[in-house]
């Protein structure tokens, strides 16, 4: 698959004349849901680059682009045929990391046809498949930070003695600083790549395959492990010193306001074309050879992303699979506003967000989460389109990691498996960590009238029209104390003002 191409893997220590490797661009990939154009390049050219990387090595590999798999109805047509093209004795496949890539192919009967069926790992997570059950129970809801632990602990990851390194698990507190003026100036300028793409636009063209979003005159994003390499190398040195501290900053006031301080390896790993152990531990070791430059909340900050919540959510996914996918707790049921599609809207911090976005089929997670998902959240969007829409336009997004991440963490559409509060804002935390609304139509401060942020009434109608369910959740109780002191006239106001804007979305 195009996001298993992991060098290392056990498959290609040794080189075999009677197997052949098969690396397939599949129309069903590209329709299934519809794709931002760098997300498909991204993929097409990884894929691409890894299959020639495979020949080079001496292995057998058939690499199949749009046009030889135009004709097959889907993968288990396309498997069937080649095994009996190829006389086929064994199929392998490594696990697919999404839930309907699986049930595809342990539906295919190879039986039939005599030929023995083998699923091996990926052997790229750092907790095996087999182990996730240790960790994670269908319909339970777990924590990030008691599995962060448990998985530090188990791999010896920033550990003294048996305690964490530094006294303390977690040093998020240490994690939210505002960019000011005086730091846009040090932002490091992002490596980025020339990736030729203009043979596969046309194929792409070609063959009728909808897409969305821009693309320059070359892809941007690392597409082999060398990229990779670099790009981790280039974040260790450059990144890594302020990584912690500016986060969950924002900014629209710089040329590199898209990248800041991220690594921007998420593509990479998720291709598997880098491991996270490998990104951790390559980490860490810049962390312990720069001690007067890099501080502690660095360093945990990163590893916290990379082992605990980029595992946590894939156990999540896998633990509550195929339900998960249904799952709409707070019945949320409108449509995705126009903009989303073209980031022509007032609002300054969802134009500076859904425009990088659209631009460079990326954005943090505070842009994810606080910005794009605290919108859809507060105004009750369909989590179905939600998870559409961000499974379409990142170029990262898969769904083991997108889903979680967007019905759970973002749309608090499961309830509470994952997060333990619906993560709301008004428009203040937006201002806290950005300068987006020192430049905006709408006024941070006001709650009511035209010129008011609507994330401000948005934010009160949510808490109103779910005050049953969420007025006991002990994590915002104190926000249910604030509306019933709000004065009677403002709060009314206040409420008449979100209604206005929920039947007025696409105007905003």
């Amino acid at each position: 698959m195009g996001d298993q191409l992991n060098a290392s893997h056990s498959w290609y220590q040794h080189k075999e004349d009677t197997v052949l490797y098969v690396l397939a661009e599949l129309h069903q990939e590209v329709n299934y849901v519809k794709h931002h154009v760098q997300k498909i390049a991204a993929f097409f050219l990884s894929m691409q680059a890894f299959a020639k990387a495979l020949q080079l090595a001496g292995h057998h590999v058939l690499h199949l682009r749009l046009e030889d798999t135009a004709l097959y109805a889907d993968l288990p047509d396309l498997l069937m045929q080649l095994c009996d093209r190829f006389n086929i004795e064994r199929f392998e496949h490594q696990r697919p990391d999404e839930y309907r890539l699986l049930t595809q192919l342990q539906g295919i009967n190879f039986q039939s046809q005599s030929i023995d069926y083998v699923c091996v790992d990926t052997e790229h997570f750092i907790v095996p498949f087999d182990d996730m059950n240790t960790y994670f129970k269908q319909g339970k809801a777990t924590r990030l930070e008691g599995f962060y632990r448990k998985i530090r602990q188990k791999h010896n990851i920033m550990i003294q003695g048996s305690e964490p390194l530094g006294g303390q698990w977690n040093f998020d507190a240490d994690n939210r600083n505002k960019l000011k003026k005086s730091d846009l100036a040090c932002i490091p300028e992002p490596l980025i790549f020339d990736n030729e793409i203009s043979d596969l636009l046309l194929r792409l063209k070609n063959h009728k395959i909808e897409h969305f979003g821009e693309m320059g005159s070359t892809l941007i994003w690392p597409v082999t492990r060398k990229q990779a390499l670099a790009l981790l190398d280039y974040f260790c040195e450059n990144g890594l010193p302020l990584f912690g501290k500016f986060q969950d900053a924002m900014t629209g006031n710089s040329d590199y306001a898209w990248s800041l301080y991220h690594s921007r390896l998420s593509f990479a790993i998720n291709a598997k074309i880098i491991s996270p152990m490998q990104v951790v531990n390559r980490a860490i070791s810049e962390f312990e050879s720069r001690p007067n430059e890099i501080s502690l909340a660095q360093i945990e900050g990163f590893v916290r992303q990379i082992i605990g919540w980029r595992e946590f959510v894939r156990g999540m996914y896998w633990a509550n699979m195929p339900g998960y996918a249904e799952l709409n707790s707070l019945d949320a049921k409108r449509n995705l506003p126009s903009y989303f599609w073209s980031g022509e809207t007032k609002m300054n911090c969802m134009q500076k967000a859904l425009s990088q976005s659209l631009k460079y089929a990326y954005a943090h997670h505070i842009q994810r989460l606080m910005v794009i998902g605290n919108f859809c959240l507060l105004t009750g969007i369909d989590p179905d389109q939600v998870d559409q829409w961000y499974l379409g336009v990142y170029i990262d997004a898969i769904e083991w990691v997108e889903m979680p991440n967007t019905r759970g963490m973002s749309q608090f559409a499961d309830g509470g498996l994952i997060a333990s509060k619906p993560y709301t804002a008004s428009g203040a935390y937006i201002n806290r960590m950005s300068d987006y609304c020192s430049d905006c139509h709408y006024s941070v401060k006001e709650k009511v009238g035209e010129s008011a942020c609507p994330f401000n009434s948005l934010y009160w109608h949510f808490m109103d029209r779910h005050k049953e369910r969420l007025s006991k959740n002990p994590r915002i109780g104190m926000v249910y104390r604030n509306l019933n002191k709000m004065e009677k006239q403002l709060r009314v106001d206040t409420i008449e003002r979100g209604q206005w804007i929920l039947e007025n979305l696409h105007s905003l």
